[in-house]
């Protein structure tokens, strides 16, 4: 480490540089003034060029698991999008629940939690608010409650597995935990909590939603076969996504890591995709294909990684890791619930991707004093639920949020920054208390 920091000018201290460079990055980021890539772009070029760490060092702090899989798993939405597949979810979603409003939120509340376990937060939400928004239109309810509670379900589900929220994939990544193991150790908290919110959101929306007899005849009307809109690549997309969840499933025994299973399964499924049509329609599909994939988003983490990574190597997080671990006495459910209740308060302030980039090396740097790395896994948790379940506390805690809001605003349902957090607020409270419970219950009485 010494190599990487020897180089830094005028002989400041490496730890005040990059904690600078980190503030300063986060604070234009929360300013929202300027788009968020350029801003982790620019702070990782501030780390190498004032010497805190050389250009070898500083793509030592990017971690390609993360993007790959992240890359991999856009490109099998982006694809499988256009067979229909989706929409054809939503109308069936809407039809089981006879059209009547409440029930409508209840099920793509759910649909959008299962959808979230399995795919990104992100793509849920781009597959599932325009055909929330056609059917409100058809029914002629309001949206809002509709678009609030897929946000919360989103955020929710999407905790409960590997590859569910960004947050997890990093944790996943770095502390070497597997599909299986988030599986088994958050989805049972996860269902309680979603039942929890489902329940609250009827309370205060779904209950008192009418629809107009002529409104429901328009819903159940719908064919949903008619959203299908290209059956062979419907079939193709089924087959390939259920290959990469088990592939996932099992990765651990074949030594495979995520980012491969997921970059493989997206390749193919483009093979698929282009064998079939004629060179130039293929060469068109290649390119949407690939302006499909949010490159905002893996540019911004691999800014953001090379920024933490700075952070690192400048000593900030073992010195914070030493206090955190002395403040709590060395008691690790102490030391758990200041996680949870930190985590899940800042992730609703700061997005909350970066804020768990910044705590993944500072727990690895407690895993020593708790007995080593297996030891400390339940601090994996605690991150995890208070990362994931804190960015439903306000608009800006997480990337599914602010996308959504964007496709409302287009749409005519305004989000506002406090309306949002008025609600949104008290109900994350309510999850993390729940998630808190577990955790006491399963790891630390």
């Amino acid at each position: 480490m010494g190599h990487a920091t020897s180089q830094i000018y005028f002989g400041m201290n490496p730890m005040w540089v990059s904690t600078c460079v980190l503030l300063v990055t986060y604070a234009v980021i929360m300013s929202e003034k300027v788009n968020r890539a350029i801003i982790a772009l620019l702070g990782a070029g501030a780390m190498v060029i004032v010497g805190v760490l050389d250009q070898t060092e500083a793509i030592k702090g990017v971690d390609w698991n993360t993007l790959g899989l992240l890359t991999g798993m856009m490109i099998l939405v982006s694809i499988s999008r256009r067979s229909g597949m989706f929409q054809y979810v939503a109308v069936k979603a809407a039809q089981l629940a006879s059209a009547n409003p409440a029930g409508i939120l209840f099920l793509l509340q759910i649909t959008t939690a299962i959808l979230s376990a399995l795919l990104d937060n992100v793509t849920t939400v781009l597959l599932v608010v325009p055909v929330t928004l056609a059917i409100c239109k058809d029914l002629k309810v309001p949206a809002y409650p509709f678009l609030f509670a897929e946000i919360f379900a989103s955020n929710i589900g999407g905790t409960a597995t590997l590859i569910g929220d960004p947050p997890n994939i990093l944790i996943g990544s770095q502390a070497g935990l597997s599909f299986n193991d988030f599986v088994v150790h958050l989805t049972p908290v996860i269902i309680v909590v979603m039942v929890v919110q489902a329940v609250m959101i009827h309370a205060i929306w779904g209950r008192s939603m009418k629809a107009t007899a002529r409104a429901k005849a328009t819903v159940m009307a719908l064919k949903a076969g008619k959203s299908i809109t290209d059956w062979t690549l419907l079939k193709q997309s089924v087959v390939v996504l259920v290959v990469v969840i088990v592939g996932f499933i099992f990765a651990r025994q074949l030594h495979l890591e995520p980012a491969t299973i997921a970059m493989v399964g997206a390749a193919l499924l483009m093979l698929c995709d282009n064998w079939e049509h004629h060179s130039e329609k293929a060469a068109h599909n290649v390119h949407q294909t690939f302006s499909d994939v949010e490159w905002i988003t893996i540019f911004f983490f691999i800014g953001l990684f090379i920024v933490v990574h700075g952070v690192e190597v400048g000593g900030l997080l073992s010195l914070l890791a030493n206090k955190l671990v002395a403040a709590t006495g060395g008691n690790m459910a102490t030391t758990g619930y200041a996680i949870l209740w930190a985590s899940a308060i800042l992730s609703a302030i700061v997005d909350n991707i970066p804020f768990v980039a910044t705590m993944i090396p500072l727990i690895k740097s407690m895993a020593p004093s708790f007995g080593g790395d297996g030891a400390i896994q339940p601090l994996w948790w605690c991150l995890s639920l208070g990362a994931c379940l804190g960015g439903n506390g306000t608009l800006i805690g997480a990337s599914a949020n602010l996308t959504v809001a964007g496709i409302g605003d287009r749409n005519k349902v305004p989000f506002k920054f406090m309306t949002y957090t008025l609600y949104a607020f008290p109900m994350m409270l309510v999850s993390v208390a729940i998630s808190h419970l577990y955790l006491w219950l399963r790891y630390f009485h």
